[in-house]
């Protein structure tokens, strides 16, 4: 393709953007964690798969980075240098690490990306010690910047909504399937948005402040990052009950044989279909889950989550669309959307 004699060139990919990103701000995550206490920052480490227990450096990515890139993205949109966003990444990466290591005691798992836990590896107290340390290191980051006060406001209110979520995220488990006390569709959207989408909307917002963006800019960011984490965790809950274990690496049917009550299920046992009853009674007689699953797509659990999620993501790019933000990043940020969310769809 040209125009007027020159090429046009294709914005770059979801897999071109995280590898940018995550190479701008790798550096700078790895400097603060070398700030930490050996022993913890090992822990740290050990987290975002740089190294083995003992400390042994191993040749890891240490995950995708899309909270790297969204904050680096949000500096970009507010016209400023990618690297203005540089303490905005590592301050989200350090307190998602902090999440992590502190809802997988809460959870009792005991595996993750393939090896074990930080708990499971060094103990229940230390990964408490080391989670902690994590979000002090974040908070610290932040402080050291020009804009502090407002970066760590943004980055406090997102730890409250986070704390919230996993709340709301553990009494479901005990709530019941059906009657007045069940878990209602609205209110896993809420957990979702506070568990998920809190801190990818901080991201790209702290990002944007980092970079000089207007309050208007900052709130349309936090909102797009929040309506992303929405439809990601939806989408997830699609994968967990009908994806490809080739794809995913998790089980088939694996959300339904941990009993988690996830959008789907919500949504079919919301149903004015009969197979919503049947469901509730299998659920409460803890049955075969491929049975469960196909009662859930009759009873339109699987579609109505497909529309929910695809609803988020226009209300994401809704955001973006709306901040006046520069073209080229909101287009990166888009090929975010399609990387997470929409090839899921």
């Amino acid at each position: 393709m040209t125009a007027h004699g020159l090429a046009v060139q294709s914005p770059p990919s979801a897999a071109e953007v995280l590898d940018r990103c995550r190479a701008l701000v790798r550096p700078a995550l790895r400097d603060a964690v070398a700030r930490m206490h050996p022993w913890v920052g090992e822990m740290a480490a050990y987290s975002f798969g740089w190294c083995e227990v003992g400390g042994a450096p191993v040749a890891a990515s240490g995950g995708k980075g899309v909270r790297q890139a969204l904050a680096v993205l949000g500096a970009e949109a507010a016209g400023a240098p990618g690297r203005a966003g540089v303490p905005g990444a590592v301050a989200v990466e350090l307190v998602h690490t902090f999440s992590l290591l502190h809802d997988d005691i809460m959870d009792g798992d005991t595996d993750r990306r393939r090896r074990p836990t930080v708990w499971k590896a060094y103990g229940t107290g230390p990964a408490v010690l080391a989670g902690d340390a994590l979000f002090a290191l974040a908070v610290e980051t932040l402080a050291a910047v020009s804009q502090g006060p407002q970066t760590v406001r943004l980055l406090s209110t997102a730890l409250g909504d986070l704390v919230r979520g996993q709340a709301d995220d553990l009494l479901f488990a005990a709530r019941p399937w059906t009657g007045p006390g069940r878990v209602r569709p609205d209110e896993y959207r809420r957990m979702a948005e506070h568990k998920t989408g809190t801190l990818l909307g901080c991201a790209a917002a702290l990002g944007a402040a980092l970079g000089g963006a207007s309050p208007t800019a900052v709130a349309a960011l936090d909102r797009a990052g929040r309506q992303l984490g929405i439809a990601f965790q939806i989408a997830d809950d699609i994968l967990g009950i009908w994806g490809d274990p080739t794809v995913t690496g998790k089980p088939v049917h694996g959300d339904l044989r941990e009993r988690k009550k996830t959008f789907p299920v919500l949504a079919a046992l919301d149903s004015p279909l009969p197979e919503a009853s049947r469901l509730a009674a299998l659920l409460e007689a803890d049955g075969e889950p491929a049975e469960a699953a196909a009662l859930i797509e009759a009873a339109g659990g699987r579609s109505v989550a497909l529309a929910e999620a695809r609803r988020h993501v226009a209300a994401a790019e809704v955001a973006l669309s709306d901040a006046g933000l520069r073209r080229s990043a909101v287009d990166e940020l888009r090929s975010l959307l399609d990387f997470l969310v929409r090839r899921e769809l």
